[in-house]
């Protein structure tokens, strides 16, 4: 387990590593930027760089801590087709022997971890929530419709790089629509996560995007974590919104 930076947990835990892309967000991933330089460092976990590699040795790191949140595989997805249903399953055990820790899983393809749910029979426990990414409409819409049919009692979508408006529905807009909107079109969901590029070339967000995220999930009791503005120093930059800052995290019920 790694202490980490990562404004919305606490340590990572990388028993996979690698990815390839799928959509418009993953141009400038931060991972593969960070594997390549830890390749140059030398150190043996990324003799690989960015390909997707399973790491037998890192799987029973979980037993050795006591609490707190981790990010499960920040350095590449869980759920990528290279990576074999038999160690998926193994990394599910650890994180159902260990109710001490919360583990936050994060996939781009929330199509094979729906499928698992189903067919071979993975098992999300309290303690693991299940998050989905998504820049615009267009990946919200396609991945959040297997998000929402995983057994999982926290499921959240991290918005980053937020490239474009996600309106939750298409709600006609009219004196109460943001209410209607934001009620009907999360159900489901417990956790939005919003977040700027990073990078020397990142892409623009909207603030009128974010305050719309932040909107709809006030409309429908929603937990709404804004993690930064983004751009090539994202300390300057910084993390308010309107002057405030917005790093709620969902309740479990």
């Amino acid at each position: 387990m790694s202490k980490t930076g990562i404004e919305w947990t606490e340590y990572t835990w990388n028993p996979v590593t690698g990815c390839t892309e799928v959509s418009d967000g993953c141009r400038f991933c931060y991972a593969k930027i960070m594997a390549r330089r830890l390749k140059a460092m030398g150190l043996h976990k990324y003799r690989n760089e960015f390909e997707v590699t399973q790491h037998p040795g890192a799987i029973k790191e979980p037993y050795k801590w006591k609490s707190g949140k981790v990010f499960v595989v920040s350095m590449g997805d869980l759920f990528h087709q290279n990576v074999t249903s038999y160690f998926i399953r193994k990394v599910f055990d650890v994180m159902n022997d260990n109710p001490q820790l919360t583990f936050q899983v994060l996939t781009k393809r929330p199509e094979r971890a729906l499928n698992m749910d189903m067919q071979e029979l993975i098992e999300f426990t309290p303690n693991i929530w299940m998050g989905t990414s998504a820049e615009d409409k267009k990946t919200f819409d396609e991945r959040i419709s297997f998000l929402i049919k995983i057994r999982s009692t926290i499921r959240y979508v991290s918005c980053e790089p937020l490239l474009g408006p996600i309106e939750f529905s298409d709600v006609t807009r009219r004196s109460d629509a943001v209410s209607q909107l934001g009620k009907k079109a999360l159900s489901g969901i417990h956790w939005i996560i919003v977040g700027g590029e990073s990078g020397r070339r990142p892409r623009p967000m909207e603030p009128a995007w974010v305050r719309s995220i932040r909107d709809q999930c006030q409309a429908a009791d929603v937990a709404f974590f804004f993690k930064q503005w983004g751009g090539t120093n994202k300390k300057l930059a910084g993390s308010l919104l309107d002057g405030k800052e917005y790093k709620e995290y969902p309740i479990i019920k």
